[in-house]
């Protein structure tokens, strides 16, 4: 029997990331009868390897008024934060272009109030999810902290702190001594530092997803692994295979790849596979609380049950290109210079395909052209720390009840 052939679901979810899952347990729990689609669910993805931050004070974009004067230092930078494969720039250009319009003073303040949004909720979402997942003892609150090195790049970052603590984010300045009585394993070359009050992090982004996946067969959804490869019609998601899926709705949550899931139907979107790379230390032998976040550099530090994570950078490259584990090795110096003593023994390198807009604010919706599919993608670096609140949201669409927010700043309508 083919899968077309099947009793219809309420809800089909392409993708089964942190948002897809998260998607498919909300579903479920509103009663839905639900099929997840994935080409590989035990395969790797960009929700194992992230630093494992839920991030509720990153409420700006990343495209900063000024970035583009810092873009070319960087690209020449080895330790740099931004690499670019000069192949892809062609593809890459409307989308950066964008990024650059996204620095705007008017669009950045209303990117911004947008983020907080979703983000001044994350706790009152998440942690019912942590905790039916089984997940909240490897919560830990235990705050972040960001360190500079230098009195100018403190003081050139106040007004966007200042903006952040309007936005509804709690923090206060450490000086030096402070940083150190924070976190004495750190380089004592740190002049200022912000800690961030509500700021957390799990132990283990891969076994989050594990857990959550788990609890999504238990409640009920039914798994087929495929390859999506468009939205044949309202109702149906056709497989590479040639086979059928059909739901009265389809939530296209595929991360990087969503991009021509939505073309299939005739919405635009612009996505970049914005690659991120880490190093995680298993045999660390440092002492982190909490995680770091390394203001000068763009890159952090998190201590996960799993060992130490050195992550950051961003790579624009494409899809299909070879991981460039160079980038692993760079995090890895940088992580040496400012944690002495590491060890990188048995350390793993990883590359990721962060889904990011130029926006930095995720697709959340119907689909105005047709309205049974709805998206859920394009998280950049916040797909764990938003996906509790996406899924509530689009448990709302897929429900019929109004959103527990305006879904009007993340439509996909505005590319």
């Amino acid at each position: 029997m083919s899968v077309a052939d099947e009793e219809m679901a309420d809800v089909v979810v392409i993708g089964a990331g942190i948002v897809g899952l998260a998607v498919a347990w909300a579903a479920l729990r509103d009663g839905a009868r639900v099929i997840v689609i994935d080409r590989d669910f035990e395969g790797d993805r960009a929700s194992h390897g992230n630093a494992g931050g839920i991030a509720v004070t990153e409420s700006t974009p990343i495209a900063v008024h000024g970035m583009f004067t810092k873009v070319a230092k960087w690209l020449m930078d080895p330790l740099g934060p931004l690499a670019l494969d000069w192949k892809h720039l062609p593809k890459a250009l409307p989308w950066l272009m964008a990024f650059r319009r996204a620095s705007e003073p008017d669009r950045y303040q209303a990117i911004s109030h947008a983020l907080a949004l979703l983000n001044n909720r994350v706790y009152d979402d998440l942690l019912p999810m942590f905790d039916d997942i089984g997940a909240s003892a490897m919560h830990y609150r235990r705050g972040a902290l960001t360190v500079y090195e230098t009195d100018e790049a403190f003081a050139a970052d106040q007004p966007e702190w200042a903006f952040k603590r309007e936005l509804g984010a709690r923090w206060h300045a450490l000086n030096a001594q402070q940083v150190r009585e924070c976190e004495p394993s750190l380089a004592p070359v740190f002049r200022h530092g912000v800690f961030l009050d509500d700021w957390s992090h799990i132990g283990d982004p891969r076994r989050i997803v594990m857990l959550l996946r788990e609890r999504v067969r238990t409640l009920g959804a039914r798994f087929v692994t495929g390859s999506a490869r468009a939205i044949e019609s309202s109702d149906a998601v056709l497989l590479a295979d040639g086979k059928r899926v059909k739901g009265r709705r389809i939530v296209i949550a595929a991360g990087a790849w969503s991009a021509a899931l939505a073309k299939s139907i005739g919405d635009s979107v612009l996505l970049e596979s914005e690659r991120g790379y880490n190093a995680t230390l298993p045999k660390h032998g440092v002492a982190l609380t909490r995680e770091v976040i390394f203001a000068e550099r763009k890159f952090v530090a998190t201590p996960l049950d799993v060992g130490l994570r050195i992550g950051g950078a961003a790579e624009f490259a494409g899809l299909d290109a070879p991981p460039n584990y160079r980038r692993s090795d760079a995090l890895l110096t940088l992580g040496k210079r400012f944690i002495p003593g590491i060890d990188d023994t048995g350390a793993a390198k990883w590359m990721g395909h962060r889904p990011a807009t130029p926006d930095s604010l995720p697709v959340i919706g119907a689909s105005p052209r047709m309205p049974s599919v709805v998206y859920a993608f394009g998280h950049g670096h916040l797909g764990l720390t938003q996906s509790a609140t996406t899924a509530a949201l689009v448990a709302d669409v897929l429900a019929g009840r109004t959103p527990r927010m305006p879904l009007g700043p993340y439509s996909i309508a505005r590319f």
